[in-house]
């Protein structure tokens, strides 16, 4: 007889349901509840991300083959479909943003890696539209015919985990965003284009942080120092103010501007940053890791719950995307205190066809135990977590 819990069961021992019940008394979410709290609906909520459940009424037909199992799993003695419907229409969706945010401090905290050996963080900010049904998502029109949500993304780059998400209708402006960001002093935050608001750029100058953010071609500086011997690929090194009123008038400070050529194709990449001493390979070797921001929202479209949701409202939608959130942070807790080498990849189809095993997960990840993972999906994996 296996005296191990159920592999789910094991896996919530890594969540801190101390700090969520402290969450859910903070907004009243278990008020007049009876039997599905807000703890039973996270832990459904996972079960299904784990579980690639594509609808709601799928969700709950899986739930439904392990009736027998949902109490030693912990989730509570039944699930209907009304239930959850309910519970994601009606209960404050910053619930479960906020205990996402205390997933990200944890999980970031476990995984703390200087790989660039500064003294501060390094963050890549970007974002994603997740494409939504104007006709069922009434509330996220985007386009004519279109609807949409954007899911804004501070990545620490080091720890390789998300350090903050914000989520916007898709009509949003991505540099709207910018205000929204915890800045810190002596962290580094890099941009790509769609970033150029020196205002913004402006306030990370102010607090003593530093900005990467990738110019436009009619960028205008006045150059007022600049460097006559550059290193091979590095076709232009000023430092100067900005000639045009506006720019100047929201960013009057002196910056860096940096041209560099890439030898493979001869595309010329134009940088500005208000880090005057760092070299070019350096700033352009900070600008190439931006790539790992386009690679989090790519790995976490293809392997978590946020292409196809389990309901209609705004509300729904966004408890789904910060349990998605809680999810991958777990995955990545579990790695990092397991001192696994898998990726959070393998981990994750592990894990979805052992939820309702009884083995410890010492013994689950065994390598001898999954050998093949990847082949026996037939799934290709983006280089994420890969240790």
């Amino acid at each position: 007889m296996h005296k191990d819990p159920y592999i789910f069961a094991q896996l919530v021992k890594f969540l801190d349901r101390s700090k969520f019940n402290r969450i859910v008394t903070k907004y009243e979410g278990d008020k007049y509840i009876k039997s599905y709290t807000c703890w039973n609906q996270l832990l459904t909520m996972m079960f299904g991300q784990l579980s690639n459940r594509d609808s709601l009424r799928d969700l709950i037909v899986a739930m439904e083959a392990h009736a027998g199992k949902l109490y030693h799993l912990g989730i509570g003695k039944s699930v209907t479909r009304s239930n959850l419907s309910k519970a994601n229409e009606q209960r404050n969706y910053r619930i479960f943003e906020e205990y996402a945010t205390f997933m990200i401090a944890e999980a970031r905290k476990r995984r703390i890696n200087k790989i660039f050996e500064l003294d501060g963080h390094v963050y890549a900010f970007d974002s994603t539209t997740i494409d939504l049904c104007l006709s069922v998502f009434e509330w996220a029109k985007f386009r004519k015919h279109k609807g949409g949500i954007k899911l804004h993304t501070l990545y620490d780059i080091e720890a390789e985990v998300p350090a903050f998400v914000y989520i916007t209708p898709a009509n949003i402006h991505a540099s709207k965003a910018m205000p929204e960001i915890p800045y810190e002093s002596g962290a580094h935050y890099i941009f790509d284009r769609g970033y150029n608001d020196f205002s913004n750029l402006n306030t990370i100058n102010r607090i003593g942080a530093f900005f990467i953010v990738r110019a436009k071609t009619n960028i205008r500086i006045k150059p007022k120092t600049w460097k006559r011997r550059l290193p091979e690929g590095v076709v232009s090194d000023v430092i100067g103010c900005f000639t045009v009123y506006k720019s100047s008038k929201d960013y009057p400070e002196e910056l860096r501007k940096l041209i560099i050529e890439n030898p493979e194709d001869g595309i010329r990449y134009i940088f500005l940053t208000n880090n005057l001493d760092a070299s070019a390979e350096f700033i352009s070797s900070l600008y190439r890791n931006r790539w790992s921001v386009e690679l989090f929202f790519k790995w976490i479209k293809q392997h978590l719950r946020i292409k196809k949701f389990w309901g209609t409202s705004e509300n729904a939608v966004r408890i789904q995307i910060y349990c998605a959130i809680i999810t991958y942070c777990l995955v990545a807790i579990i790695q990092h205190n397991m001192k696994l080498e898998r990726s959070v990849y393998a981990i994750l189809q592990i894990l979805g066809i052992s939820l309702t095993d009884k083995t410890h997960l010492s013994d689950l990840f065994d390598k001898s135990n999954f050998k093949n993972v990847k082949d026996r999906y037939d799934s290709s994996e983006p280089n994420l977590f890969n240790f």
